[in-house]
């Protein structure tokens, strides 16, 4: 079976794994901040906060931010509904703003629509879809005049690159950048993710959220009659200084993190590698294109979404994929608009206003990509739409 995309795991990496299970401790040690560090001056950030997920990271991102109560953060609805949900999490509210045809990004035209006539709005999260970086640039000039904060949603970009060279994650743009790190991603902790920030604010808040809200770094304590004894602060004391979560990673993701990092260049100019392929042999199709038909050099890669008129083609997505899977190879739709799930319609969403992201749903098929891909699995990738599609 070929499937949509697997995780690239090598030698190295099991041993780093099984090094840190042999000798070294297993969580809440120095392999994080190791691997933390690394992190931080690849995307050529000051700080970087691992942690379990980027769900998490993204919740911890938006609590961090200190947003009035029933604050409205933009986002898009062609995402993961994790991206959303972090909003929930928070107690604020998602407003969802249609994408641009040729990027599947968040139209930034339409977020400055937005914020103009909606008051209640205090932050964006754009989401860099398919590791595609959105126009940060714009997004910026947008929000100079506002009080409006940014996250940028990397869960798709970790190793892609801003047209001005900056890595995503550098937070040039933005306040705080999330990435995730699922075995799919352009590399692996199994699971996890991680926040970077430029502010030391943020960053000493993220630490002691992701960890029940208990003092950190030199967080001064807040009860100096329980913390000290006769002048001299007792070696047992902490302080839950505000409601946190349990949102760390391991030492053990952290290593594996940590290896996986060392040849994340090569796995991103794979997966760019393959992604070229893609498109070269698309481009002669009369049924199927790329949904990102823009110079996407800069990409991460993380899927290949292609967009088929499959009321051109006599044959439905449901049966394409039935039939693809039938000769042993794998395939997934990015994403179901999240306004259309159920628990979105109940709180009444609905997606009569985004009408590129409905065109993009009811076209799209994400075809397989990762670095181990053959040459010759792709090409019977390609062989077996267009015998189905023709």
């Amino acid at each position: 079976m070929i499937p949509y995309s697997r995780q690239t795991i090598n030698l190295f990496d099991v041993l780093s794994v099984s090094k840190q299970l042999a000798f070294k401790s297993l969580t809440q040690g120095a392999k994080i901040e190791e691997f933390e560090e690394q992190v931080a001056g690849y995307v050529g950030a000051k700080y970087a906060i691992a942690v379990s997920s980027a769900t998490a990271g993204l919740h911890l991102a938006v609590i961090a931010l200190e947003l009035p109560v029933d604050s409205e953060i933009i986002t898009s609805p062609i995402s993961f509904v994790a991206s959303s949900n972090a909003i929930l999490y928070s107690g604020h509210r998602p407003i969802f703003v249609d994408v641009e045809r040729d990027t599947i990004n968040v139209d930034v035209s339409l977020i400055a629509q937005e914020i103009s006539l909606n008051q209640k709005v205090r932050a964006v999260i754009p989401v860099h879809f398919a590791g595609l970086p959105c126009n940060m640039r714009k997004l910026s000039e947008v929000l100079a005049t506002k009080e409006v904060k940014v996250i940028e949603d990397a869960a798709h970009a970790f190793g892609a690159t801003y047209p001005n060279g900056a890595k995503v994650g550098s937070c040039e743009h933005s306040d705080m950048t999330v990435f995730s790190f699922h075995p799919v991603k352009s590399m692996t902790t199994g699971e996890g993710g991680i926040i970077t920030t430029n502010s030391i604010e943020l960053y000493r808040r993220l630490l002691r959220l992701r960890s029940h809200g208990i003092n950190k770094l030199d967080d001064s304590f807040e009860s100096h009659v329980l913390s000290s004894t006769n002048g001299i602060t007792n070696p047992w004391y902490y302080e839950m200084q505000e409601l946190g979560y349990n949102y760390r990673l391991t030492e053990i993701q952290a290593a594996l993190g940590i290896s996986q990092l060392q040849r994340i260049n090569s796995l991103i100019k794979q997966r760019n590698d393959k992604a070229k392929l893609y498109k070269q042999y698309f481009s002669k199709s009369r049924f199927v294109r790329p949904a990102q038909s823009v110079d996407n050099e800069l990409s991460a890669h993380h899927i290949f979404p292609v967009r088929i008129n499959f009321s051109s083609t006599g044959i439905s997505r449901a049966k394409l994929m039935n039939g693809l899977k039938s000769r042993g190879i794998g395939s997934q739709v990015h994403y179901i608009p999240i306004p259309m799930h159920p628990f979105y319609q109940k709180l009444g969403y609905k997606m009569d206003n985004l009408p590129e992201s409905l065109s993009y749903y009811f076209e799209s098929l994400s075809i397989p990509l990762y670095p181990r891909l053959k040459r010759t699995q792709q090409l019977k990738v390609i062989k077996a739409i267009n015998s189905f599609l023709e």
